[in-house]
């Protein structure tokens, strides 16, 4: 991977402990959808937020790194980036989301 690991990795370590699928998403300024997958790939974390009908069901894929904290009592996980910021991300791609070039371009977005 070109783009630094820093992006896809948990900023908190103990997170990696925690199975995210069906957390709450909270951008800077709102709700943005639920986890519908997380992973624990060291130095390629990452979440996908299913956004429902915010933008039409459209699926995201966010770098750990973007990820400033977790409430586990209320199963919300808290991103450090905008509604808009989100939405305007590279569109998610179900069939190549695992390839290191695709990671490189959410990367390049998110850093």
């Amino acid at each position: 991977m070109t783009t630094g690991t820093t992006v896809w990795t948990y900023r908190d370590p103990t997170y990696q402990q925690t199975d995210l699928t069906g957390f709450k998403v909270e951008a800077t300024d709102g709700s943005i959808g639920k986890i519908d997958e997380t992973t624990y790939e060291t130095g390629s974390d990452f979440i996908v937020v299913d956004t429902g009908p915010w933008i039409l069901g459209k699926k995201v894929m966010l770098p750990a790194g973007v990820i400033d904290r977790i409430d586990t009592a209320d199963e919300k996980v808290f991103v450090s980036r905008t509604k808009d910021a989100i939405k305007d991300s590279p569109e998610f791609d179900e069939s190549s989301y695992r390839d290191a070039g695709y990671r490189d371009k959410i990367g390049s977005y998110y850093s």
